[in-house]
């Protein structure tokens, strides 16, 4: 009930202060489980990604979030769970991979943080891992606009893509799906 009225509250903020668009909205899979991974520039990325889709989205968020008193409740509410960044958080993975066997949608940022800059920042290999494990596709995905007050907000949504499950993918397997992953999320961010 709350979640549904944050979400409301929220989607009504973007269409009417940030003219949101959402591009390719109809690219998530309607079913099963599914990892969407994004750039990251703002703290409005995840919010208009959550607002973008019918289907739920759990969002890996940093765990020093959960402990902002009204930024906590809010990011709990939303089915958020936390990452410790500062080390191989071994329960977050666990949870996304419960998730996703459950047939959820798991947010993730492969930078691991917001860029600064705009540009894209170098993925860490835990979505490529994570996708790898469950055996679920990545819907890649480009938001532009989050930054600043009043600039157009655009998710753009990009086609699942799918690999080969691998029982033990070597770091250069998931490095290069990272890489591919970017890549797929850059030419969004052109389009």
């Amino acid at each position: 009930m709350i979640f549904s009225l944050l979400k409301a509250g929220a989607r009504l903020v973007l269409l009417v202060l940030r003219r949101w668009e959402i591009r390719g909205a109809e690219n998530l899979p309607a079913t099963g489980g599914v990892v969407l991974v994004a750039n990251h520039v703002s703290y409005w990325d995840p919010v208009a990604i959550i607002c973008a889709f019918k289907r739920q989205v759990f969002f890996m968020a940093k765990s020093e979030l959960f402990k902002i008193p009204l930024v906590g409740y809010a990011v709990r509410s939303s089915g958020a769970f936390p990452v410790r960044r500062d080390v191989t958080d071994r329960n977050a993975v666990r949870t996304a991979l419960r998730l996703l066997q459950a047939g959820e949608v798991v947010g993730l940022f492969p930078e691991g943080t917001r860029s600064h800059t705009g540009d894209m920042l170098k993925p860490h290999l835990g979505a490529a891992m994570i996708a790898l494990k469950a055996g679920t596709p990545i819907v890649p995905i480009a938001v532009s606009g989050t930054r600043g007050v009043f600039s157009k907000i655009t998710v753009h949504v990009g086609s699942p893509i799918r690999f080969q499950s691998m029982t033990k993918a070597t770091r250069e397997d998931l490095e290069i799906i990272s890489d591919r992953i970017m890549d797929e999320i850059a030419l969004l961010l052109g389009s």
